[in-house]
């Protein structure tokens, strides 16, 4: 159905007025004829629920109580796309499927291929370039999938780690919302699953990625993760759409890591700085130090948000080779369980941090941010953290 045809003569709710709130706002007044729309900035309680047809509620919101009338910007989307669209999400390696994806799938299709979701502009924001045959490769975080009530024709689930518990409180309640990629897919649709969620129960055409591909790929992406990144790409791209295998390694072959996600942006003195800002779980520090053969020190921490760390405390104790830099709150409560430990260290913020690891770490070693936590309540986001270390390595 179409988005104009589904919400026209409702009274609707825009509740949050970041980005996705100001593009749904221009795309209401714009292309239909709503009843009515209202802004609304503030929490739960401060309107009626029962008055508004439709509430669309922005990403990142954590409302007080689920409201059946909730929708949101992706949901719309999907209503009138969902028969083109490969949904993409995970806890990691998202971006990088989602944009290596659209890479190949852009190069290889005769027809249009778009890259939207959790990444560049708002999806509305492309309505005008879809046509009837576009290929949509979409990558969706787990808030934009939380109350979604349909799902994409093509569903990519790549793993999960425990995140965002800040949000949602129970490791349940986060996966609830990520099994809404793949939860309302029919026999006529697809799921790519990666081994780690081989087990998932759906109605849709499901094939397993193994974590380690059957052969090794060639690509400027750096670490064991990235292959199967590759895997997954290379899979959907051939089976699916019939991509000449030959022509997608070679493609995937000239991609280049995406900022802030093992970027080697610099070689200062001798020693390799690799920008992973993107990290916020524990998981893609280990990634990250195993994927960089002269990884020598480790740059970890930021917003505590009280997810588990015990698997990287063991691989702290066990790896004596690297230099460990802890910093903020959640550096703070790592460096508790590790502080006995003579290559470990505590730094009050980022910046002590670099100073320390350029006199740490040696000529032909690399140096990693890889935080294993959010950048909230010390930098915007992840992207201001990632700009500020590599500043900071320049200076």
């Amino acid at each position: 159905m179409k988005i104009a045809d589904y919400v026209k003569d409702k009274k609707i709710l825009l509740w949050g007025y970041g980005r996705e709130g100001k593009s749904m706002e221009r795309f209401l007044k714009e292309k239909t004829s709503v009843k009515e729309c209202v802004v609304y900035e503030g929490g739960q309680e401060g309107f009626q629920e029962d008055a508004y047809d439709l509430i669309i509620k922005s990403p990142g919101i954590v409302p007080d109580h689920y409201c059946s009338s909730f929708t949101s910007m992706t949901e719309l989307f999907l209503r009138e796309f969902a028969d083109r669209t490969i949904g993409i999400t995970g806890t990691k390696g998202k971006s990088t499927v989602s944009s290596l994806l659209y890479e190949v799938l852009s190069k290889k299709l005769p027809q249009k291929v778009l890259l939207m979701g959790n990444m560049g502009l708002p999806c509305l924001d492309y309505y005008d370039d879809i046509d009837e045959d576009t290929v949509i490769v979409f990558e969706m975080s787990c808030h934009q999938l939380q109350y979604l009530s349909l799902s994409p024709h093509v569903a990519v689930f790549l793993n999960l780690f425990p995140e965002h518990l800040d949000h949602y409180g129970t490791m349940e309640n986060y996966t609830r919302a990520k099994m809404n990629i793949t939860r309302w897919q029919t026999e006529k649709d697809y799921l790519f699953v990666g081994e780690q969620l081989a087990s998932i129960e759906t109605r849709a055409n499901k094939t397993v990625i193994p974590y380690e591909p059957p052969f090794a790929f060639t690509l400027n992406l750096k670490g064991e993760h990235n292959q199967f990144n590759a895997q997954v790409v290379y899979t959907i791209s051939t089976q699916l759409f019939g991509c000449d295998p030959e022509q997608v390694k070679k493609h995937m072959s000239s991609f280049c890591s995406l900022h802030h996600r093992l970027e080697l942006f610099a070689t200062v003195d001798g020693v390799d700085y690799y920008d992973d800002s993107i990290s916020t779980i524990p998981e893609a520090v280990i990634e990250a130090a195993k994927g960089i053969p002269n990884a020598r020190t480790l740059l970890i921490g930021g917003m505590d948000r009280g997810i588990p760390y015990d698997i990287l405390v063991e691989f702290i104790r066990s790896h004596p080779a690297y230099q460990y830099l802890f910093m903020y709150a959640s550096g703070e409560r790592i460096y508790q369980e590790v502080s006995d430990l003579p290559y470990c260290r505590y730094c009050v913020d980022l910046e002590e941090a670099v100073k320390t690891a350029k006199k740490i770490t040696k000529a032909g070693e690399a140096c990693i941010l890889s935080p294993a936590a959010a950048s909230y309540g010390y930098f915007a986001n992840f992207e201001e953290r990632g700009t500020v270390f590599q500043q900071l390595v320049k200076e």
